[in-house]
């Protein structure tokens, strides 16, 4: 019996730990007091000490639900693979590689999005890293880009593209980003807002349309046209070259780092009118840690 006691007391224990976790983060505590409670270990009785411990990849997690920079910028800057991890089990079973990069977009942390990019570069898989999918269960396993395009956010889409982010990639329905833009202003019939900045913008990062939807554009010609107008209508189904402009951006777009961006974007020395519309702000912004 008294075994039985001790081993319900350690779970309330252990759970009540994770709570006060989450709420320290939550409430934005100081970096130091985070990290302490983070690296202690809470008499768990398994073996494994990963099952002790926050790791830095869940601890990242924490922090952008919450939209903690300073802890974020910390983390991605002492732990820069560890942060970027596969978390583990018992926060998601997916094979993900890119969940911090989908719930950035997904809780609209564009600071913190662009703290991701800056360190991931740093990574040998920078370019995999980017297309793979997210959460299954909560992202049904999306790419970040596919994601963005679905909660119609432009300054995402731009940061990803910008730093290396295929606009050919494929979803498991064989999707494109593309494809989910269309969607979205198919659905509302409206051409403007956001919706219509997602798919500018990824225009912008084409130089080749490629997408599952190119036929049902060419059975519904009039609905599409009122949609997208006729130049992007024409140009979509091949119909007509793209528009000069859209040539010049997509030429210009090329020469810049993905190392550098965004900030290679913002000194382009041309009109703010011609660049990608949700242009992200500076990420030089520091951060006073706590």
């Amino acid at each position: 019996m008294e075994q039985i006691e001790y081993n319900r007391l350690m779970i309330k224990y252990n759970k009540s730990y994770s709570l006060l976790f989450y709420k320290a983060v939550r409430d934005l505590k100081p970096v130091w007091m985070l990290e302490d409670m983070r690296t202690m270990e809470t008499f768990y009785q398994e073996e494994d000490a990963s099952q002790r411990t926050y790791t830095p990849s869940e601890a990242l997690l924490y922090a952008i639900v919450h939209d903690h920079q300073a802890y974020a910028q910390y983390l991605l800057s002492h732990y820069t693979d560890e942060a970027l991890a596969k978390p583990g089990e018992r926060f998601c079973c997916c094979p993900s590689s890119a969940p911090h990069l989908a719930m950035a977009v997904r809780y609209d942390r564009r600071f913190i999005l662009g703290l991701i990019l800056q360190e991931a570069h740093r990574m040998p898989s920078m370019p995999s890293y980017m297309n793979r999918g997210g959460c299954f269960h909560m992202e049904d396993g999306k790419t970040p880009l596919h994601l963005a395009c679905e909660l119609q956010r432009p300054e995402a889409v731009i940061m990803l593209l910008g730093n290396g982010a295929s606009p050919h990639a494929e979803d498991h329905n064989g999707l494109t980003p593309l494809d989910v833009a269309l969607e979205n202003l198919r659905d509302s019939k409206v051409n403007g807002g956001e919706k219509r900045q997602c798919l500018d913008n990824l225009l912008m990062f084409m130089s080749e349309v490629n997408f599952k939807m190119k036929a049902a554009l060419d059975t519904e010609p009039d609905s599409w046209t009122k949609v997208l107008g006729e130049e992007t209508f024409k140009y979509l189904v091949g119909k007509s070259p793209a528009p000069l402009v859209l040539t010049a951006m997509q030429t210009i777009l090329k020469q810049l780092s993905p190392a550098t961006f965004p900030d290679s974007l913002h000194e382009l020395p041309i009109p703010s009118s011609l660049k990608p519309q949700g242009l992200p702000s500076s990420q030089h912004q520091k951060l006073r840690l706590a």
